[in-house]
């Protein structure tokens, strides 16, 4: 470098030392962000998970009444799916829908493929799968739930798998369907039919090779070994209810929310008062741990060492923790009313908790219990953080 090209590098970092504090400030990475939804409002609002602040708010989503968020694989986009059949893209720096879509008349959630590229959204009305291009929200593959003449079935437990690829089961058919969107202009679609009664949600475990839906109409869940050549769905813990009185269900579990720690699994048993433990091996049931109600979302804290139970009515102001070398529930704790959601930071040293009916997200440290923040939101329901966009199956 000569004298002259040397002095012009020099006054360039003269002039970047000077910058204005407000300039600097507003430069924000994406991993510290996260998102709640405001149900009642049909409101996003953006969450600083380090500094466990509200940043600000984001309108006009729609019916948020049961919302689900995946995120770009960069963390600055969120693709929210209303139930009204709504799909918005929500740039995370300016707080603005970027675009908004009506693609179906009754939707519940969405998956984003491994590269990014493409948005898929799960429809109950009028049933199927619909995918988008990820950047401009253009329809590119519509994959109708059609398993009769003329009937249509209700689409749950969409996930994303590895390459280009979506997971999911119809509800009204007993079947699951892999989609492979490599040429979203011609998709393939496998079928297995005859898995199950009523699946009502799914869950891909972390290596992304075993999708499993759980069943409403009976006692078990299906399994489906994507790594086979010819994979053939099998079922698991069938029965597990077997001589036991059912219980009304007051609440659907969710299986979205999944708890895979080590080589055991951790499932809610429907209409009962337990977490099943299963076998990732063998995929045999290997304990039961009974809980506080009828468990809704069973989630594992990142490092696998505890799971996180949530409840449905007249059980849902209460949150047990269960160590998972033990089997032990450690801790019980009363977050608020109606808790509704929970979602762990990246490394699991806290969990952000939603109390909808206190209007209340609850910031707690997970070695301690202590509550470290107490953030106003409105009937939050929620909560979605941008580590999501490194994780398959979120």
């Amino acid at each position: 470098m000569n004298r002259r090209d040397g002095l012009k590098w020099l006054a360039l970092l003269a002039g970047a030392a000077t910058l204005p504090a407000c300039a600097t400030h507003a430069m924000r990475g994406t991993g510290d962000l996260g998102v709640v939804i405001e149900r009642a409002r049909g409101r996003l609002v953006v969450v600083d998970t380090s500094r466990r602040s509200l940043i600000g708010e984001v309108d006009g989503l729609g019916d948020l009444s049961h919302a689900s968020v995946v995120f770009s694989r960069d963390g600055l986009h969120a693709f929210v799916f209303g139930r009204d059949g709504g799909l918005s893209k929500v740039n995370l720096h300016t707080l603005r829908i970027e675009r908004r879509i009506m693609q179906a008349g009754n939707s519940i959630g969405g998956a984003i493929c491994a590269d990014g590229t493409l948005v898929a959204a799960q429809n109950y009305t009028p049933g199927g799968v619909k995918v988008f291009d990820a950047h401009t929200l253009d329809l590119v593959a519509d994959l109708p739930a059609e398993y009769a003449p003329g009937k249509l079935s209700r689409v749950v437990g969409l996930v994303d798998l590895p390459g280009r690829r979506f997971a999911y089961s119809l509800f009204d058919a007993d079947e699951i369907r892999v989609a492979d969107l490599s040429q979203p202009s011609a998709p393939r679609v496998e079928r297995h039919l005859g898995i199950g009664r009523q699946p009502y949600d799914a869950l891909v475990t972390p290596d992304g090779r075993h999708y499993i839906a759980g069943l409403f109409g009976e006692d078990g869940l299906a399994i489906l070994d994507l790594w086979q050549d010819a994979p053939q769905v099998r079922r698991i813990l069938a029965g597990y209810g077997r001589g036991e009185a059912p219980l009304p269900v007051y609440k659907m579990p969710h299986l979205r929310g999944w708890a895979v720690a080590g080589r055991r699994a951790f499932l809610p048993a429907i209409g009962r008062h337990e977490v099943l433990v299963v076998d990732t091996e063998s995929w045999q049931e290997v304990g039961r741990i009974p809980v506080a109600g009828q468990p809704v979302f069973v989630m594992a804290r990142p490092d696998g060492r505890q799971v996180w139970v949530n409840f449905a009515v007249p059980d849902y102001d209460r949150v047990q923790v269960i160590d998972t070398r033990t089997l032990a529930v450690l801790a019980s704790l009363n977050p608020g009313r109606a808790v509704l959601h929970m979602e762990f930071t990246p490394r699991g040293e806290a969990v952000w908790i939603s109390a909808r009916d206190d209007n209340r997200v609850s910031v707690i440290d997970t070695a301690t219990f202590v509550t470290q923040a107490a953030l106003d939101v409105d009937a939050p329901s929620g909560i979605f953080f941008t580590s999501r966009a490194a994780r398959m199956g979120f």
